[in-house]
């Protein structure tokens, strides 16, 4: 990961960030994932589904996502009449890029009659040609709306769909051969080790992120004791630590969440399951390229018309059996 600079090297272009937001009458979102100083300046922090519902909820002219594309094409779909920028266009997603429309097109004509379920880190034109959309915390109540006879293709994460498949017991899932580039830094036996280090820490599993299936699959398959693991949604994440008498976590996800979990709990201890686990998409996003998006109003992202209301229906369709929690406000908008 790229050297930052302090903290109190920031301040002053935050303010800058803050002012032009607000005359552009703009919100600042920040996935869980990115800079530390990024998460600072936005106004709500959390995961891709939950912060683009959160901004539609809002009356803001323009949405600045710090994040990578296809999050920011998920804001787009749900806030089609706002200005959606992208700090940085080299912002994309390992996971996302592993099927396109066209090869799915492809997989979805040698299974005619199939129902495509897509995790949400899938582009646009991906979601359109799917059925259902999920997260990595509702992807099994998806599966279990969908008809015991019905064929599911189940793209793209290869490990959250032989983690469903395991847990529904069902075996007319076809899952897609994709992969999220960050997972090699949080592997069975990176996390075996560092629970072996910290026999008294509680072992978190944030599922929002490719990066984090493995970890998921791995318990389901028993190849980590799920004694003392937690599969929890970034506000249960968040909120775990307070609940809980432990003063030690293993947290097995990007290790970008440290600085929200560290901030929400200063007096506990937080320890990556791997210091590799790091998302280079995500750390392109600098507050320099913020300041830059709002100034020149770029890089806008949109969808067509007629990719954006079938995505719609993907994702509206999964809302309808459970939603992701709205991300919770990382300061006062007002400030």
């Amino acid at each position: 990961m790229a050297t930052t600079a302090a903290p109190t090297d920031f301040g002053a272009l935050q303010q800058e960030i803050r002012a032009l937001a607000k005359a552009k009458h703009a919100v600042i979102l920040a996935h869980n994932y990115e800079r530390a100083e990024i998460q600072d300046v936005a106004d709500y922090v959390g995961d891709s589904l939950g912060l683009s519902r959160e901004a539609a909820k809002t009356d803001a002219d323009v949405i600045v996502f710090c994040g990578v594309h296809f999050m920011a094409e998920t804001a787009a779909i749900l806030s089609p009449t706002k200005t959606v920028l992208l700090p940085d266009l080299a912002a994309g997603c390992s996971l996302a890029d592993t099927i396109t429309a066209d090869q799915l097109k492809a997989w979805k004509a040698e299974h005619p009659g199939a129902v495509v379920v897509s995790y949400v880190n899938t582009s646009a034109a991906v979601k359109a040609e799917s059925d259902w959309c999920c997260t990595s915390g509702n992807a099994i109540e998806v599966i279990n709306a969908i008809p015991a006879e019905k064929e599911i293709l189940f793209l793209p994460d290869m490990f959250l769909g032989a983690h469903v498949r395991r847990v529904s017991g069902r075996q007319n899932i076809h899952v897609w051969m994709g992969e999220c580039h960050v997972h090699a830094g949080i592997d069975p036996e990176h996390i075996n080790a560092q629970r072996a280090a910290h026999p008294g820490a509680e072992f978190l599993i944030h599922p929002e992120c490719g990066c984090a299936t493995p970890a998921i699959e791995a318990v389901s398959a028993g190849a980590i004791s799920a004694d003392g693991v937690h599969i929890l949604s970034t506000e249960g994440m968040i909120q775990r630590p307070a609940k809980s008498d432990n003063d030690t976590f293993i947290i097995a996800t990007e290790v970008g969440i440290l600085h929200r979990l560290r901030k929400a709990n200063p007096t506990k201890t937080f320890i990556p399951a791997s210091d590799h686990a790091v998302c280079a998409f995500m750390k392109v996003t600098t507050l320099a390229k913020v300041k830059r998006a709002l100034e020149t109003m770029s890089h806008r992202i949109t969808v067509p018309a007629d990719v954006a209301a079938r995505a719609k229906q993907a994702l509206d369709r999964m809302v309808s059996v459970g939603a992701s929690k709205a991300a919770a406000p990382a300061r006062d908008p007002g400030e």
